[in-house]
């Protein structure tokens, strides 16, 4: 079979499909979010508790996903967290593929189009690669993001910043550095061990004993590696870290951030080796696949400095302050 190309145009078309889709998804979280929530003692049984009906509800949603899409483009492969973890897992090819969930698009081995819908709020990210990324706020017209006009420099670790309200926080103090991290699902000893000392350095004071000591305000996280790609796109976040998520986890949100001036790189290792060339920013399939990011929003640089080498100097900095771990 010929190789399928893609068109600028054809990817409009794409995301106007995978925005409707993720709508249609989004009633369906809602409908499980409220099975759970009114799911008595009596009615969950040994067979079934809350955890299941989290398993089912992830399920459904990604069959109903991966349904709509093989209906609509029946040549594009499929790659789903649920489906993963079940067993199934394809190689990644050059052939469009769907990485699910949230909704990302991989062409050529490069993320190019995202879609991250939070029913909740009725909040929606999209991106296309080139086209630039928005958020539409309910019915309201969509919002260029960034959402400032100029994006902000960015001092230093040692004015930071983290987490999930630090958005209004940063309104008040624009000069503030926001910073969000997670624990993440690996509790082994050596995981939660480093991260808690990468995370004591970022908040701590050198002047009271914290060696490396960075000052960082507060630490926070939304809980959702999409939206913090999201955040840090949308300007309320200034940087993310992450170390063991997968790469739906972060595909869609790869695109809305870069289309939104942000970079995006991997590991300690991939930033070493990327950091002088041409590649830095470019995130290939062994970073898409590395289960190691940062991602820092779009930056105007001090005087002297472009944005590139702004976003290039906080993560050398914040890299020097952060421990890198193996991933289970």
């Amino acid at each position: 079979m010929a190789s399928i190309e893609l068109t600028s145009v054809d990817l409009e078309s794409i995301l106007e499909f995978t925005v409707q889709l993720a709508k249609t998804a989004g009633k369906l979280i809602l409908e499980g979010s409220q099975a759970i929530q009114s799911a008595s003692d009596d009615s969950v049984n040994e067979k079934k508790n809350a955890v299941d009906l989290v398993t089912e509800y992830d399920v459904r949603v990604e069959e109903l996903v991966k349904k709509e899409i093989e209906e609509k483009y029946p040549d594009f492969k499929f790659i789903g967290e649920e489906s993963y973890s079940a067993g199934t897992r394809p190689p990644l090819t050059d052939e469009p593929t769907y990485c699910v969930d949230p909704i990302g698009l991989i062409y050529k081995r490069r993320p190019v189009l995202g879609v991250i819908y939070n029913p909740f709020l009725d909040h929606l990210y999209s991106g296309v690669k080139g086209q630039g990324s928005y958020l539409t706020r309910g019915s309201a017209p969509p919002l260029r993001l960034p959402l400032s006009t100029q994006p902000k420099p960015l001092p230093s670790l040692s004015k930071a910043v983290a987490g999930m309200w630090s958005f209004f926080i940063y309104l008040i103090f624009s000069n503030l550095f926001l910073v969000a991290v997670e624990w993440g699902s690996d509790r082994c000893e050596r995981t939660i061990t480093a991260k808690a000392g990468s995370f004591a350095r970022l908040a701590g004071n050198p002047a009271q004993g914290v060696t490396g000591g960075k000052m960082a305000h507060s630490l926070r996280s939304m809980g959702s590696a999409a939206l913090n790609f999201a955040m840090v796109a949308q300007g309320g976040l200034d940087l993310y870290w992450e170390i063991g998520c997968w790469p739906w986890d972060v595909c869609a949100g790869v695109v809305i951030a870069q289309e939104a001036g942000g970079l995006v790189t991997g590991s300690h290792e991939a930033f070493a080796a990327t950091a002088s060339s041409s590649a830095f920013g470019d995130v290939t399939e062994d970073i898409l696949t590395g289960r190691k990011y940062v991602v820092v929003r779009a930056i105007s640089g001090n005087p002297g400095e472009t944005g590139t080498e702004a976003q290039k100097r906080i993560i050398k900095e914040f890299y020097e302050s952060v421990e890198d771990v193996p991933i289970n």
